[in-house]
Protein backbone atom coordinates (compact mmCIF):
# COMPACT_ATOMS: atom_id res chain seq x y z
CA UNK A 1 0.00 0.00 0.00
CA UNK A 2 1.28 3.55 -0.99
CA UNK A 3 1.96 5.73 1.60
CA UNK A 4 0.40 9.15 1.47
CA UNK A 5 2.11 12.19 1.33
CA UNK A 6 2.82 14.44 4.51
CA UNK A 7 0.80 17.43 5.27
CA UNK A 8 3.63 20.13 4.63
CA UNK A 9 3.88 23.08 7.42
CA UNK A 10 1.74 26.36 7.34
CA UNK A 11 1.48 29.91 7.65
CA UNK A 12 -1.69 32.09 8.69
CA UNK A 13 -1.74 35.26 6.81
CA UNK A 14 -3.55 37.80 8.84
CA UNK A 15 -3.67 41.64 10.13
CA UNK A 16 -5.35 43.81 13.04
CA UNK A 17 -8.49 44.37 10.74
CA UNK A 18 -9.58 44.56 6.88
CA UNK A 19 -8.36 46.94 4.54
CA UNK A 20 -4.79 46.30 5.51
CA UNK A 21 -3.44 44.44 2.63
CA UNK A 22 -3.82 40.60 3.55
CA UNK A 23 -5.41 39.94 0.02
CA UNK A 24 -2.31 41.81 -1.49
CA UNK A 25 0.53 39.83 0.39
CA UNK A 26 -1.69 36.40 -0.07
CA UNK A 27 -2.21 36.44 -4.16
CA UNK A 28 2.15 37.94 -3.98
CA UNK A 29 3.21 35.47 -2.48
CA UNK A 30 1.46 32.67 -4.04
CA UNK A 31 2.29 34.32 -7.59
CA UNK A 32 6.20 34.91 -5.72
CA UNK A 33 6.30 31.06 -4.52
CA UNK A 34 4.88 29.81 -7.61
CA UNK A 35 7.65 30.70 -10.15
CA UNK A 36 10.19 29.55 -7.31
CA UNK A 37 9.09 25.85 -8.30
CA UNK A 38 6.98 25.68 -5.12
CA UNK A 39 3.32 24.31 -4.76
CA UNK A 40 1.48 25.97 -2.61
CA UNK A 41 -2.01 24.85 -1.00
CA UNK A 42 -3.77 27.93 0.20
CA UNK A 43 -6.96 28.09 2.47
CA UNK A 44 -9.23 30.96 3.38
CA UNK A 45 -10.52 31.77 7.12
CA UNK A 46 -14.16 32.09 7.47
CA UNK A 47 -17.11 32.41 5.04
CA UNK A 48 -15.87 34.42 1.71
CA UNK A 49 -16.17 33.61 -2.12
CA UNK A 50 -14.20 36.22 -3.69
CA UNK A 51 -10.61 35.28 -2.54
CA UNK A 52 -10.19 32.16 -2.69
CA UNK A 53 -11.69 32.30 -6.71
CA UNK A 54 -7.62 34.60 -6.72
CA UNK A 55 -6.02 31.80 -4.79
CA UNK A 56 -6.84 29.64 -7.33
CA UNK A 57 -5.83 31.97 -9.81
CA UNK A 58 -1.88 32.57 -8.32
CA UNK A 59 -1.46 28.91 -6.77
CA UNK A 60 -3.54 27.41 -9.34
CA UNK A 61 -5.13 24.89 -6.67
CA UNK A 62 -8.70 25.31 -5.37
CA UNK A 63 -9.03 27.20 -1.85
CA UNK A 64 -11.19 26.12 0.69
CA UNK A 65 -12.75 28.13 3.37
CA UNK A 66 -12.12 26.92 7.16
CA UNK A 67 -14.59 28.01 9.49
CA UNK A 68 -14.70 27.57 13.45
CA UNK A 69 -17.92 28.68 13.84
CA UNK A 70 -19.77 26.61 11.14
CA UNK A 71 -17.43 23.51 10.96
CA UNK A 72 -16.70 20.59 12.95
CA UNK A 73 -13.14 20.46 14.06
CA UNK A 74 -13.18 16.64 11.92
CA UNK A 75 -14.95 18.83 9.06
CA UNK A 76 -11.60 21.10 8.93
CA UNK A 77 -9.49 18.69 9.51
CA UNK A 78 -10.86 17.08 6.21
CA UNK A 79 -10.61 20.16 4.06
CA UNK A 80 -6.76 20.29 5.27
CA UNK A 81 -6.39 16.97 3.37
CA UNK A 82 -6.32 18.81 -0.21
CA UNK A 83 -2.62 20.26 1.07
CA UNK A 84 -1.34 16.72 0.82
CA UNK A 85 1.47 16.81 -1.48
CA UNK A 86 2.10 20.73 -1.38
CA UNK A 87 5.22 22.19 -0.36
CA UNK A 88 3.80 24.89 2.09
CA UNK A 89 0.66 26.10 3.96
CA UNK A 90 -0.77 29.56 3.24
CA UNK A 91 -3.88 30.31 4.99
CA UNK A 92 -5.51 34.19 4.63
CA UNK A 93 -7.39 35.31 7.46
CA UNK A 94 -10.51 37.35 7.63
CA UNK A 95 -10.91 40.85 9.01
CA UNK A 96 -8.83 40.89 11.97
CA UNK A 97 -6.84 37.72 13.60
CA UNK A 98 -9.23 37.34 16.72
CA UNK A 99 -12.44 38.78 15.48
CA UNK A 100 -15.33 36.73 15.69
CA UNK A 101 -18.97 36.89 17.07
CA UNK A 102 -19.59 36.72 20.82
CA UNK A 103 -20.75 33.01 21.06
CA UNK A 104 -18.99 30.05 20.03
CA UNK A 105 -20.39 28.07 17.13
CA UNK A 106 -19.69 24.54 16.18
CA UNK A 107 -15.92 24.64 17.17
CA UNK A 108 -15.24 28.47 17.91
CA UNK A 109 -16.16 32.03 17.50
CA UNK A 110 -15.37 31.92 13.88
CA UNK A 111 -11.74 33.84 14.67
CA UNK A 112 -8.95 33.56 11.87
CA UNK A 113 -6.59 32.90 15.41
CA UNK A 114 -8.57 29.68 16.05
CA UNK A 115 -7.82 28.15 12.96
CA UNK A 116 -4.10 29.05 13.35
CA UNK A 117 -3.51 27.59 16.76
CA UNK A 118 -5.78 24.11 15.74
CA UNK A 119 -3.57 23.89 12.71
CA UNK A 120 -0.55 25.32 14.70
CA UNK A 121 0.17 27.52 11.93
CA UNK A 122 2.38 30.63 13.10
CA UNK A 123 0.76 33.99 12.13
CA UNK A 124 2.50 36.72 10.10
CA UNK A 125 0.67 40.25 10.79
CA UNK A 126 0.78 42.21 8.10
CA UNK A 127 0.60 45.95 9.43
CA UNK A 128 -0.31 49.22 7.98
CA UNK A 129 2.44 51.47 8.89
CA UNK A 130 0.99 54.98 7.62
CA UNK A 131 0.69 57.65 10.08
CA UNK A 132 3.12 55.66 12.57
CA UNK A 133 6.25 54.42 13.35
CA UNK A 134 7.57 53.01 16.51
CA UNK A 135 4.30 52.72 18.03
CA UNK A 136 3.23 49.97 15.22
CA UNK A 137 5.76 47.79 17.57
CA UNK A 138 2.98 47.81 20.22
CA UNK A 139 0.58 47.10 18.17
CA UNK A 140 2.63 44.02 17.42
CA UNK A 141 3.31 43.28 20.90
CA UNK A 142 0.00 42.84 21.59
CA UNK A 143 -1.14 40.27 19.24
CA UNK A 144 2.13 38.29 19.81
CA UNK A 145 1.24 38.13 23.56
CA UNK A 146 -2.58 38.28 23.56
CA UNK A 147 -3.28 34.39 23.12
CA UNK A 148 -0.10 32.29 24.11
CA UNK A 149 -1.68 29.48 21.89
CA UNK A 150 -1.38 31.67 18.77
CA UNK A 151 2.29 32.36 17.70
CA UNK A 152 3.52 35.21 15.72
CA UNK A 153 6.26 34.74 12.94
CA UNK A 154 6.76 37.85 12.37
CA UNK A 155 5.74 40.97 10.53
CA UNK A 156 5.26 42.59 7.13
CA UNK A 157 4.98 46.07 7.13
CA UNK A 158 2.92 47.59 4.81
CA UNK A 159 2.46 51.41 2.74
CA UNK A 160 5.86 52.51 3.97
CA UNK A 161 6.34 56.01 3.10
CA UNK A 162 10.20 56.39 2.77
CA UNK A 163 13.81 54.78 4.34
CA UNK A 164 13.68 56.78 7.17
CA UNK A 165 10.38 55.45 8.30
CA UNK A 166 11.62 52.19 7.74
CA UNK A 167 14.34 52.83 9.87
CA UNK A 168 11.93 54.04 12.58
CA UNK A 169 9.60 51.28 12.66
CA UNK A 170 12.33 48.60 12.62
CA UNK A 171 14.01 50.33 15.61
CA UNK A 172 10.54 49.54 17.44
CA UNK A 173 10.28 46.22 16.42
CA UNK A 174 13.65 45.09 17.23
CA UNK A 175 12.83 46.88 20.63
CA UNK A 176 10.06 44.46 20.88
CA UNK A 177 11.92 41.56 19.65
CA UNK A 178 9.62 41.28 16.43
CA UNK A 179 10.85 39.88 13.29
CA UNK A 180 10.19 42.20 10.16
CA UNK A 181 9.97 40.03 7.52
CA UNK A 182 9.31 42.33 4.89
CA UNK A 183 8.58 45.97 4.56
CA UNK A 184 6.28 46.73 1.56
CA UNK A 185 6.33 50.72 0.12
CA UNK A 186 3.17 51.86 -0.90
CA UNK A 187 1.57 50.71 -3.81
CA UNK A 188 -2.09 51.63 -4.87
CA UNK A 189 -2.15 50.37 -8.07
CA UNK A 190 -2.19 46.58 -6.63
CA UNK A 191 -4.46 47.11 -4.38
CA UNK A 192 -8.01 45.24 -5.53
CA UNK A 193 -11.13 47.20 -7.16
CA UNK A 194 -14.12 46.82 -4.52
CA UNK A 195 -18.14 46.76 -5.06
CA UNK A 196 -20.86 46.65 -3.05
CA UNK A 197 -20.12 43.09 -2.03
CA UNK A 198 -16.14 43.49 -1.70
CA UNK A 199 -13.99 43.12 -4.42
CA UNK A 200 -14.62 41.81 -7.76
CA UNK A 201 -14.47 38.20 -8.76
CA UNK A 202 -11.11 36.88 -10.14
CA UNK A 203 -13.25 35.84 -13.36
CA UNK A 204 -14.23 39.57 -13.93
CA UNK A 205 -10.52 40.93 -13.55
CA UNK A 206 -10.03 41.96 -17.19
CA UNK A 207 -5.92 41.98 -16.17
CA UNK A 208 -6.29 39.27 -13.50
CA UNK A 209 -2.80 37.92 -14.50
CA UNK A 210 -0.80 40.93 -14.90
CA UNK A 211 -2.03 41.69 -11.59
CA UNK A 212 -1.06 38.87 -10.16
CA UNK A 213 2.43 38.53 -11.75
CA UNK A 214 3.12 42.24 -10.76
CA UNK A 215 2.44 41.16 -7.13
CA UNK A 216 4.31 38.21 -7.11
CA UNK A 217 7.77 40.42 -8.15
CA UNK A 218 6.42 43.50 -5.99
CA UNK A 219 6.54 40.33 -3.15
CA UNK A 220 9.48 38.79 -4.01
CA UNK A 221 11.48 42.22 -4.09
CA UNK A 222 10.38 43.34 -0.71
CA UNK A 223 9.40 40.26 1.46
CA UNK A 224 12.47 37.11 2.67
CA UNK A 225 10.78 34.37 1.40
CA UNK A 226 13.15 31.96 2.45
CA UNK A 227 12.30 32.82 6.06
CA UNK A 228 8.93 33.47 5.81
CA UNK A 229 8.82 29.85 4.37
CA UNK A 230 10.99 29.00 7.18
CA UNK A 231 8.92 30.30 9.96
CA UNK A 232 6.19 27.93 8.74
CA UNK A 233 5.30 25.31 11.01
CA UNK A 234 3.72 21.47 11.22
CA UNK A 235 0.24 20.69 10.32
CA UNK A 236 -0.70 18.25 12.49
CA UNK A 237 -2.53 15.15 10.61
CA UNK A 238 -5.97 14.07 10.83
CA UNK A 239 -5.09 10.73 9.70
CA UNK A 240 -2.64 10.00 13.02
CA UNK A 241 -5.92 9.99 15.21
CA UNK A 242 -8.10 7.79 12.83
CA UNK A 243 -10.82 10.57 12.78
CA UNK A 244 -12.94 10.07 9.44
CA UNK A 245 -14.80 13.43 8.63
CA UNK A 246 -18.50 13.15 7.81
CA UNK A 247 -19.04 13.64 3.84
CA UNK A 248 -20.64 16.60 2.35
CA UNK A 249 -24.49 15.31 1.32
CA UNK A 250 -24.84 15.68 -2.20
CA UNK A 251 -28.50 17.57 -2.74
CA UNK A 252 -28.77 14.92 -5.79
CA UNK A 253 -27.70 12.65 -8.20
CA UNK A 254 -26.64 14.34 -11.08
CA UNK A 255 -27.65 18.43 -9.59
CA UNK A 256 -27.66 21.14 -12.52
CA UNK A 257 -25.99 24.26 -10.92
CA UNK A 258 -26.15 27.40 -12.24
CA UNK A 259 -23.07 28.95 -12.83
CA UNK A 260 -22.26 32.24 -14.59
CA UNK A 261 -21.45 36.13 -13.60
CA UNK A 262 -24.52 36.68 -11.76
CA UNK A 263 -24.68 33.11 -9.88
CA UNK A 264 -21.25 32.27 -8.87
CA UNK A 265 -21.26 31.81 -4.75
CA UNK A 266 -20.90 28.33 -4.51
CA UNK A 267 -18.44 27.06 -1.93
CA UNK A 268 -15.16 24.87 -2.94
CA UNK A 269 -15.47 22.67 -0.03
CA UNK A 270 -19.35 21.43 -1.07
CA UNK A 271 -18.88 21.32 -5.00
CA UNK A 272 -15.43 19.00 -4.15
CA UNK A 273 -18.08 17.18 -1.33
CA UNK A 274 -20.61 16.69 -3.57
CA UNK A 275 -18.74 14.84 -6.49
CA UNK A 276 -16.81 12.98 -4.00
CA UNK A 277 -20.00 11.55 -2.66
CA UNK A 278 -20.16 10.69 -6.65
CA UNK A 279 -22.40 13.11 -7.62
CA UNK A 280 -22.78 14.63 -11.32
CA UNK A 281 -23.16 18.45 -11.48
CA UNK A 282 -24.06 19.84 -14.54
CA UNK A 283 -23.57 23.88 -15.31
CA UNK A 284 -26.10 26.17 -16.91
CA UNK A 285 -25.90 29.84 -17.37
CA UNK A 286 -29.14 31.88 -16.59
CA UNK A 287 -27.54 34.77 -18.15
CA UNK A 288 -27.35 33.07 -21.49
CA UNK A 289 -30.79 32.21 -21.34
CA UNK A 290 -30.26 28.39 -20.33
CA UNK A 291 -32.53 26.12 -18.49
CA UNK A 292 -31.57 23.18 -15.75
CA UNK A 293 -31.00 19.94 -17.88
CA UNK A 294 -34.25 18.30 -17.84
CA UNK A 295 -32.71 14.56 -16.60
CA UNK A 296 -31.11 16.57 -13.16
CA UNK A 297 -32.27 14.83 -9.98
CA UNK A 298 -32.28 18.69 -8.29
CA UNK A 299 -31.50 22.68 -9.61
CA UNK A 300 -29.51 24.55 -6.99
CA UNK A 301 -29.52 28.64 -8.05
CA UNK A 302 -25.85 29.72 -5.68
CA UNK A 303 -25.86 33.59 -5.25
CA UNK A 304 -24.08 36.05 -6.87
CA UNK A 305 -24.65 39.20 -8.27
CA UNK A 306 -28.17 38.71 -10.19
CA UNK A 307 -28.94 42.64 -9.29
CA UNK A 308 -26.18 43.84 -11.39
CA UNK A 309 -28.22 41.78 -14.07
CA UNK A 310 -32.00 42.10 -13.17
CA UNK A 311 -32.74 43.31 -16.88
CA UNK A 312 -30.85 40.16 -18.19
CA UNK A 313 -32.32 37.71 -16.56
CA UNK A 314 -36.12 39.31 -16.57
CA UNK A 315 -35.65 38.90 -20.16
CA UNK A 316 -34.37 34.83 -19.94
CA UNK A 317 -37.46 33.08 -21.62
CA UNK A 318 -36.28 29.83 -21.75
CA UNK A 319 -34.31 30.25 -18.42
CA UNK A 320 -37.70 30.93 -16.70
CA UNK A 321 -39.84 28.42 -18.66
CA UNK A 322 -37.13 25.57 -18.04
CA UNK A 323 -37.13 26.55 -14.29
CA UNK A 324 -40.69 26.17 -13.98
CA UNK A 325 -41.10 23.29 -15.63
CA UNK A 326 -38.37 21.31 -13.72
CA UNK A 327 -40.23 22.85 -10.32
CA UNK A 328 -43.44 21.05 -11.31
CA UNK A 329 -41.68 17.77 -10.30
CA UNK A 330 -38.12 17.63 -8.74
CA UNK A 331 -36.70 20.24 -5.81
CA UNK A 332 -35.44 23.59 -6.62
CA UNK A 333 -33.23 25.64 -4.21
CA UNK A 334 -31.40 28.62 -4.05
CA UNK A 335 -29.67 30.99 -1.88
CA UNK A 336 -29.56 34.71 -1.21
CA UNK A 337 -29.23 35.90 -5.40
CA UNK A 338 -30.45 32.37 -6.51
CA UNK A 339 -33.57 32.62 -3.96
CA UNK A 340 -33.95 36.36 -5.57
CA UNK A 341 -34.26 35.28 -9.08
CA UNK A 342 -36.96 31.98 -8.08
CA UNK A 343 -39.17 35.19 -6.66
CA UNK A 344 -41.93 36.86 -7.97
CA UNK A 345 -39.99 40.28 -9.12
CA UNK A 346 -36.48 42.01 -7.96
CA UNK A 347 -36.10 46.07 -7.77
CA UNK A 348 -32.98 47.43 -8.98
CA UNK A 349 -31.24 50.27 -7.41
CA UNK A 350 -32.92 52.91 -10.20
CA UNK A 351 -36.54 51.69 -8.66
CA UNK A 352 -37.17 49.59 -11.50
CA UNK A 353 -39.14 46.37 -11.05
CA UNK A 354 -38.08 43.14 -12.68
CA UNK A 355 -39.81 39.95 -13.07
CA UNK A 356 -38.15 36.95 -11.73
CA UNK A 357 -39.06 32.93 -12.31
CA UNK A 358 -42.04 33.07 -9.98
CA UNK A 359 -41.44 30.13 -8.21
CA UNK A 360 -42.30 32.18 -5.14
CA UNK A 361 -43.71 35.01 -4.83
CA UNK A 362 -40.81 36.58 -2.76
CA UNK A 363 -40.00 40.47 -3.59
CA UNK A 364 -36.70 42.31 -3.01
CA UNK A 365 -35.34 45.38 -3.43
CA UNK A 366 -32.21 47.31 -3.68
CA UNK A 367 -33.77 50.58 -3.99
CA UNK A 368 -33.13 51.58 -0.12
CA UNK A 369 -29.91 49.44 0.67
CA UNK A 370 -29.44 48.25 3.78
CA UNK A 371 -26.62 45.34 5.07
CA UNK A 372 -27.35 41.81 6.25
CA UNK A 373 -24.56 40.65 7.48
CA UNK A 374 -23.54 37.44 9.77
CA UNK A 375 -23.44 33.83 10.89
CA UNK A 376 -26.63 32.26 10.46
CA UNK A 377 -28.26 29.16 12.43
CA UNK A 378 -31.11 27.75 10.75
CA UNK A 379 -33.85 24.65 12.25
CA UNK A 380 -35.69 23.89 9.09
CA UNK A 381 -39.17 23.80 8.76
CA UNK A 382 -39.23 22.04 5.67
CA UNK A 383 -36.92 19.89 4.23
CA UNK A 384 -34.47 20.91 1.92
CA UNK A 385 -32.50 19.17 -0.94
CA UNK A 386 -30.34 16.60 1.49
CA UNK A 387 -31.38 18.01 4.57
CA UNK A 388 -34.56 16.87 5.96
CA UNK A 389 -37.12 18.26 8.08
CA UNK A 390 -36.01 19.37 11.54
CA UNK A 391 -32.17 19.93 10.30
CA UNK A 392 -30.34 22.08 11.94
CA UNK A 393 -27.64 24.21 9.52
CA UNK A 394 -25.16 26.77 9.59
CA UNK A 395 -24.76 29.44 6.83
CA UNK A 396 -24.22 32.95 6.34
CA UNK A 397 -25.78 35.84 5.11
CA UNK A 398 -24.73 38.85 3.31
CA UNK A 399 -26.70 41.21 0.61
CA UNK A 400 -28.37 45.03 0.65
CA UNK A 401 -31.20 43.73 -0.37
CA UNK A 402 -34.92 44.53 1.41
CA UNK A 403 -37.70 41.83 1.57
CA UNK A 404 -41.28 43.72 -0.14
CA UNK A 405 -43.31 40.34 0.15
CA UNK A 406 -42.33 36.96 1.39
CA UNK A 407 -46.04 35.52 1.41
CA UNK A 408 -44.86 31.63 0.93
CA UNK A 409 -44.70 29.55 3.93
CA UNK A 410 -41.50 30.22 6.16
CA UNK A 411 -38.48 27.33 5.62
CA UNK A 412 -36.53 27.80 8.62
CA UNK A 413 -36.48 29.51 12.19
CA UNK A 414 -33.20 31.45 11.88
CA UNK A 415 -30.88 33.17 14.61
CA UNK A 416 -28.00 34.90 14.19
CA UNK A 417 -24.86 34.11 15.86
CA UNK A 418 -26.36 35.68 19.06
CA UNK A 419 -29.20 33.55 19.14
CA UNK A 420 -31.32 36.37 17.88
CA UNK A 421 -34.16 35.53 15.69
CA UNK A 422 -33.62 37.25 11.94
CA UNK A 423 -36.85 37.53 9.51
CA UNK A 424 -34.94 36.19 6.61
CA UNK A 425 -36.58 33.05 7.42
CA UNK A 426 -36.80 31.60 3.80
CA UNK A 427 -39.89 30.09 2.03
CA UNK A 428 -40.90 27.14 0.60
CA UNK A 429 -43.68 26.92 -2.14
CA UNK A 430 -44.53 23.33 -3.30
CA UNK A 431 -40.78 21.95 -4.85
CA UNK A 432 -39.40 25.23 -4.45
CA UNK A 433 -36.93 26.23 -1.66
CA UNK A 434 -34.72 29.50 -0.71
CA UNK A 435 -32.80 30.76 1.86
CA UNK A 436 -31.11 34.14 2.47
CA UNK A 437 -28.37 32.36 3.89
CA UNK A 438 -25.34 30.33 2.34
CA UNK A 439 -25.01 26.76 3.79
CA UNK A 440 -21.78 26.13 4.82
CA UNK A 441 -22.04 23.02 7.01
CA UNK A 442 -24.69 20.98 8.86
CA UNK A 443 -24.75 22.15 12.34
CA UNK A 444 -22.71 18.92 14.35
Amino acid sequence: MTARPPLPPGLMISAPASGTGKTTLMLGLLAALARRGMVVQPFKSGPDYIDPGFHRAASGRESFNLDGWAMSQDRIAGLVEAARGADLVLAEGSMGLFDGVASPGATGTGASAEIAAMMGWPVVLILDASGQAQSAAATALGFARFRPEVALAGVVLNRVASPRHEALLRAGMDEAGIAVLGVLPRRPDLEMPERHLGLVQAGEHATLDALIAEAGRFIAAHVELDRLCAAARPTPDPAAGGGTPRPVPPPGQRIALARDAAFSFTYPHLVQGWRAAGAEIVPFSPLADEGPDPAADVCWLPGGYPELHAGPLAAAGNFHAGLRAFAETKPVHGECGGYMAMGAALIDKQGTRHAMAGLLGLVTSYETRRMHLGYRLAHLHESIPSHPLNARLRGHEFHYSTILDQPDAPLAKVVDAGGNAVPETGSRRGNATGTFFHLIAEDA
